[in-house]
């Protein structure tokens, strides 16, 4: 079997897993961006929807229910209105990313939540991130424009 068979097996395993944060947040928050450089933001948030295109969802449930498996955090749909879907993410990771000061503390997220959202809109869609802080969060805000369609 091909190592990638084996990922996509382990993705659509309902098994709880163990990762090390530690690890993850090493690879995501310094190797990375060494690797990346200066454009490590825009390159991050072209994978999440990358990432996205590969595992299209076809309602916010499954979008929420992804972010949990994927160990993300907690995805809650705030408020939704005709060109535009207010999210707010919890997270242990929030907290050491904020911190850090790095610039693309959730473009993988972003960019999957744009992709996402494109594809279940059918109109092209951007997500723009606000990291709050003193509460321990991120919202993301989904824009689309009903004209521009796919």
């Amino acid at each position: 079997m091909k190592d990638s068979n084996v990922v996509e097996l382990n993705l659509h395993s309902d098994e709880p897993k163990n990762i090390s944060l530690f690890g993850y947040e090493l690879i995501r928050e310094f190797v990375l961006p060494e690797i990346l450089g200066k454009d490590t933001p825009e390159i991050l948030y072209w994978a999440g929807k990358r990432l996205a295109r590969k595992h299209p969802l076809t309602t916010l449930d499954e979008v929420i229910e992804f972010f949990t498996k994927a160990s993300w955090g907690q995805l809650e749909l705030k408020k939704e209105r005709k060109d535009e879907i207010e999210f707010e993410l919890i997270s242990p990771l929030i907290v050491s990313r904020v911190k850090s000061k790095a610039e693309h503390y959730f473009q993988i997220e972003a960019g999957f939540l744009a992709q996402q959202i494109e594809l279940q809109k059918q109109a092209i869609a951007e997500t723009f991130e606000h990291p709050v802080k003193k509460a321990n969060k991120v919202q993301f805000t989904v824009k689309w424009d009903r004209k521009d369609t796919l």
